[in-house]
């Protein structure tokens, strides 16, 4: 069954982490979950473009705004121009599409 942006959203507020995740949706739960920092981690260990877009992400939120715009260029991305909440959204929108077929 798909998970949805949903379930995702309420699964990290419950602190239930979905079986499965591939690791740059465990790193946007373990941030929805309260561990900005293992999140952190999990994303600086990513070499990816995705990996890369959740980092800046993760920086973005922690104000640290020139850190944030190296990851989004690592990650050929224009910096979000939404709310924090909008941005993990999107990007756990994407990627849960990708991953499943969830939305």
């Amino acid at each position: 069954m798909p998970v949805t942006l949903e379930t995702f959203a309420a699964a990290a507020r419950r602190g239930e982490e979905p079986p499965y995740l591939p690791p740059v949706l465990r790193a946007l739960w373990l941030d929805g979950a309260g561990d900005w920092k293992r999140a952190h981690e999990l994303a600086g260990e990513l070499d990816t473009a995705d990996g890369a877009r959740v980092h800046a992400y993760l920086h973005r939120k922690e104000g640290d705004l020139d850190n944030a715009r190296y990851w989004y260029r690592q990650a050929r991305q224009k910096p979000f121009e939404g709310s924090i909440a909008d941005e993990w959204s999107a990007l756990a929108r994407e990627y849960l599409a990708r991953t499943d077929g969830g939305g």
